[in-house]
């Protein structure tokens, strides 16, 4: 009989709508049952496309006796870390506090006012490795709760009041500048891998918001490292495992240094970002593997995360069915040699195991490889490369595809329409635009309420109940600012106006210019989460600090750019210390430091040809954080364009920074000098 789960629109908490456990989801009505019943809730947090959640669901959660022992002793609470960040956010602090390191499943006991007083993770069916078994972790916290209450309230209390007092290193008021980006780039460097591309050792995740900072640094300073250290890690990844080298997108990590065996997931904040990312390194070099990376990767989230309703799903699992019943890890994407013979025939196989590295031993598990594309002196020919690539692909459509989390959530759509509306006027691809312009139709009619708050999830064209975040707000105003360079409509500056306004009002500190991870008037939790790092996705902090930048820079308002400012100072503090987990910030900064530049663009008409290539030169500058609006002298549809008549009845380019303009321009190659192009 499914339990409370079922009436729940997260696929995540619908997997376990059939668990024997009898789940509550994140509520007041749970904490109070838990009161009730004088017991603990176990607070149980992960994703839909989560391996490790996926198993120990099967190993534990599916199971009756270890069912039994929750029902008894808790009232167990399941969360979408997706769909509740904030909650996700809090108790990750804490478990990575008391445990020093974290990752989903996340598995956390309270009292019943929430206070957090046992932590783990993952946890298996027998005990292993050291581990105990999740049943004498339940019998465990149960005993300690039965027989010393007290001892575990006080832990409990101490543990809260140790979160409270946690206080962020803010920095000051000053914004970061030349000496900080340059520490900050000499922290890169340092921990840079110069044999094959990224930072640190395994795992390795991509860097795609400090590959924005380091092409935005270059482009403001020439710096060739900077440069260089972008356009070789973009090389290693696209090359490596970690990309689908038959359909395209990114899976979430790489398990190893090389990039050669990917955690399979595919998420669309990592699409989103890198398809980005890429089309910004060819904006930058002219590079054709930066090219086809970004249109492939904005092809992958069309054709497979592209929901009904025009918006984009989340994710898709690891897992899938291998074909004998077992749900498998990268069982869709792997290849053994005998497969690649199966659908090519001996010749092309042969020839495909030499291109895409696939190996008798294999580089993953049971002798199958993950394709990459080797570094080789070997010549292949193109065509029959191809078509290897088309064949593999109808083949791979046969076998049983991993599930898809259809769950629409705002922030991500609005890097995903960032990232679809420049590559689409990047590379002349108006569908992609088109596609970047229906999601955020999608976002406008379902996601914003009347006063423009924000829901941070849909599915199936159903609002979610849950109130967005600061990243949710500060990530769908990016998107809107991009369709609004990209599509000339001035509506899409508007709406980011409504969202920026609200970060203002509902997300930063008034005293010091900080800002929370959720709205003044959100459900209280413990503490109230403000965390200015990158995780997998630019932080709320400095991606609203990027949206309040452009937002100014298009309108000239004071209030936004001082609030940009002001909640850069943290950059100020972290950049030189921990330089890759601050990326977009640094982004952020380099705009800053460039002004950043205003280009209007006038013409008689929207499609009238001589306006269309001064619009595209203007898109195509690398100038960092360049806001760009287009339209007729007559518009009043962007406040760039007031007093910006045509030159000699020509379209035109007008260039402004820091309170200074050009003289404008009809010349395409003058504006593009301008922009350093």
């Amino acid at each position: 009989m499914p339990n409370r789960l079922a009436h729940e629109t997260s696929p995540y908490l619908l997997q376990h709508a059939d668990n024997p456990v009898d789940w509550w989801p994140w509520s007041p009505e749970a904490f109070e049952e838990a009161r009730r019943r004088q017991v603990p809730v176990l607070l149980s947090v992960g994703y839909a496309s989560c391996h490790w959640c996926h198993v120990m669901a099967h190993e534990s959660f599916e199971d009756q006796d270890t069912a039994d022992d929750m029902n008894a002793h808790f009232v167990s609470v399941k969360v979408d870390r997706e769909e509740r960040p904030d909650v996700d956010a809090v108790y990750m602090e804490a478990v990575q506090a008391a445990t020093g390191q974290g990752g989903w499943p996340m598995t956390v006991f309270l009292t019943p006012d929430a206070e957090p007083f046992y932590f783990g993770t993952y946890y298996p069916p027998a005990p292993r490795h050291g581990m105990p078994s999740f049943r004498q972790v339940l019998q465990g916290v149960h005993q300690a709760w039965d027989e010393r209450r007290d001892e575990v309230g006080e832990v409990a209390g101490k543990i809260t009041r140790d979160l409270a007092e946690r206080v962020i290193s803010y920095g000051d008021d000053r914004v970061p500048g030349e000496q900080e980006l340059a520490q900050a780039l000499l922290g890169l460097t340092r921990e840079y891998d110069p044999q094959r591309g990224g930072f640190g050792g395994a795992p390795k995740f991509p860097p795609s918001m400090v590959i924005e900072f380091l092409l935005r640094h270059h482009a403001r300073t020439g710096a060739e490292g900077a440069l260089q250290m972008a356009s070789d890690t973009c090389e290693r990844m696209a090359r490596g495992g970690i990309y689908d080298q038959l359909g395209g997108g990114f899976a979430r990590y790489s398990v190893d240094r090389d990039w050669v065996v990917p955690h399979f997931e595919k998420m669309l904040y990592d699409n989103a970002l890198l398809c980005r990312a890429y089309a910004h390194l060819w904006r930058a070099t002219g590079s054709e593997l930066a090219r086809r990376v970004a249109l492939e990767t904005a092809d992958f989230m069309v054709r497979e995360l592209r929901t009904p309703e025009g918006g984009f799903a989340s994710a898709l699992d690891a897992d899938s069915d291998d074909g004998s019943g077992r749900h498998v890890e990268g069982a869709y994407y792997v290849w053994t040699p005998a497969q690649l013979r199966e659908v090519l025939g001996e010749a092309d196989a042969e020839l495909a195991a030499r291109y895409f590295g696939v190996t008798e031993e294999g580089t993953f598990e049971e002798g199958a490889s993950v394709l990459q594309l080797p570094q080789r002196d070997e010549v292949f020919d193109a065509g029959r490369i191809d078509g290897i690539r088309e064949r593999l692909l109808a083949a791979r459509a046969s076998r049983p595809a991993p599930g898809r989390d259809d769950k629409v959530v705002a922030a991500w759509n609005g890097l995903a329409v960032a990232a679809l509306a420049e590559t689409g006027a990047y590379f002349d691809r108006p569908d992609l635009t088109e596609a970047a312009v229906a999601a955020g139709d999608l976002l406008v009619r379902l996601h914003l309420d009347e006063q423009a708050r924000v829901a941070r999830t849909s599915k199936d064209g159903h609002v979610g109940a849950n109130a967005g975040v600061l990243e949710d707000y500060a990530d769908v105003a990016e998107g809107f600012l991009a369709l609004a360079a990209v599509t000339g409509e001035g509506v899409w500056l508007e709406f980011s106006g409504l969202l920026v306004d609200h970060i203002l009002s509902r997300f930063a500190d008034e005293a010091s210019g900080a800002l929370y991870d959720t709205a003044s008037d959100a459900e209280r939790l413990i503490r109230r989460p403000q965390d200015p790092t990158d995780n997998a996705a630019p932080s709320g902090w400095t991606a609203a600090a990027g949206a309040l930048l452009s937002y100014a820079a298009h309108t000239g308002s004071e209030p936004h750019r001082v609030a940009a400012e002001r909640a850069l100072g943290v950059v100020k503090a972290l950049g030189p210390r921990v330089p890759r987990f601050i990326g977009w910030g640094l982004a952020v900064a380099e705009a800053l430091l460039d002004g950043p530049r205003e280009i209007a663009v006038v013409g008689p008409a929207l499609d009238d040809p001589a306006t269309a290539v001064l619009h595209r030169t203007a898109l195509l500058g690398a100038a960092p954080g360049a806001v760009v609006a287009v339209g007729t002298p007559e518009s009043d549809e962007f406040p760039l364009l007031a007093g910006r008549p045509l030159v000699g009845g020509e379209p035109a380019a007008y260039v402004c920074r820091d309170f200074t303009c050009d003289a404008p321009t009809t010349d395409p190659d003058r504006l593009r000098s301008a922009l350093g192009g």
